[in-house]
């Protein structure tokens, strides 16, 4: 019989070489990489999450979501695999934290970012009045709606769980600013009914003394001081009164700004009658409004080339000149230390600042046009930030 012997040689593989082959093989990971992950334990204020570490990483409760979280298991489920954040390096003991909250907010910014190039509508929920405006939230972001840009009688406080139509101002990563405007919405929408040429029915809301703010069916107009009248004006308080009905028409549309501009001067069958006869001019308000809209036709077709006769009167003559000099409508509630100033002379050199052409100077007839400011936020340190529980 044939005794075989079983030799085993040692290889010499300790615990200490495994340790190393792992380290080998271990992947590294960095703050601000996302990484799919397995949840390993749920904990009362956090979660483990195996993400392929020699040591599970942890997931902090007020990480869980953009939104706030009472409890884990709003968010998690032991097994679920999902992406997260990696939100710090690796602590004394090894584990790495992690985030779905920051990738909530990455996805959250690019959203935004899409609809404001979409120039699209969006509707949300007042959660909360400051005292520059309200708060709502977009997305999961904290957005912002100055005083200025919120278009309702109610009192601000009396906002919060009413849901409005809105546009956005401003979108700023870097910063953290989501600003929109409830105005702005509201005057896109009115304009989609209205058109330029057309005679319409309001009531002076706000008198400045660059001119009056016209409520159109909920939404301000400016009837700028140049264009009431051909005559003359020293003050918009000469002529209109807070609450008077007037018949005014619309000369400008300016839906990216939302801004609406009306005149009464255009109107006028006899310079001055806005101020002499004012029943006069709403009698013949459809039929001067027909000839405006001829000559703006007359003066389209001309510019492309059409050779179209038309008969001109001196005195109601609607030139490119004059529509361009006519400043666009602002919100009525503009605070009165940010009344414009009156307008420089053409000589002066336009400010630095100015986003826009100043306007030429207003014929002799006229009074000194003031140039009207674009809407401003309220208070701006009162912008709380986008992404700031």
């Amino acid at each position: 019989m044939v005794n075989l012997k079983t030799t085993v040689k040692d290889i010499g593989f300790t615990h200490e070489d495994f340790a190393a082959l792992l380290d080998k093989y271990d992947y590294h990971f960095s703050p601000g990489d996302v990484v799919a992950g397995t949840v390993f334990s749920i904990e009362p204020r956090g979660a483990l999450i195996d993400i392929g570490a020699k040591t599970a990483a942890y997931i902090p409760i007020q990480e869980m979501s953009i939104n706030r979280v009472e409890s884990p298991e709003e968010v998690l489920q032991s097994n679920e695999t999902r992406e997260f954040f990696i939100l710090t390096d690796e602590n004394e003991d090894g584990q790495l934290t992690l985030s779905i909250r920051r990738i909530e907010y990455m996805r959250a910014w690019e959203r935004v970012r899409q609809l404001q190039a979409e120039d699209a509508t969006v509707r949300s929920q007042v959660f909360a009045t400051n005292r520059g405006g309200a708060l709502v939230r977009i997305e999961g972001l904290r957005g912002f709606i100055p005083g200025s840009h919120i278009s309702t009688r109610k009192p601000k406080e009396e906002l919060v769980a009413e849901e409005l139509p809105l546009k956005f101002l401003e979108v700023d990563e870097d910063r953290n600013r989501l600003v929109l405007s409830h105005r702005r919405a509201l005057v896109e929408r009115k304009m989609n009914r209205l058109e330029v040429g057309e005679v319409v029915i309001g009531t002076v809301r706000g008198i400045k003394p660059y001119g009056a703010f016209i409520d159109i069916g909920g939404v301000s107009g400016l009837l700028h001081i140049s264009e009431i009248s051909h005559d003359h004006i020293d003050t918009p308080h000469s002529v209109f009164n807070v609450n008077d009905e007037v018949k005014v028409m619309i000369i400008d549309l300016d839906a990216e700004r939302g801004r609406i501009s009306l005149s009464t001067k255009q109107l006028e069958p006899e310079p001055g009658a806005m101020v002499k006869n004012r029943e006069l001019v709403y009698e013949k308000a459809e039929e001067m409004a027909a000839k405006f809209r001829e000559k703006m036709l007359a003066q389209k077709q001309a510019k492309a080339g059409i050779d179209v006769p038309v008969e001109t009167d001196a005195d109601d003559d609607i030139s490119d000149e004059i529509l361009e000099d006519v400043p666009s409508a602002m919100e009525e509630d503009l605070p009165e230390e940010i009344a414009p100033e009156a307008a420089a002379p053409e000589a002066a050199a336009p400010e630095a600042a100015a986003p826009e052409a100043a306007p030429e100077a207003a014929p002799e007839s006229a009074a000194p046009e003031a140039a009207v400011p674009e809407a401003v936020l309220d208070v701006e340190e009162e912008i709380p930030p986008a992404t700031e529980e």
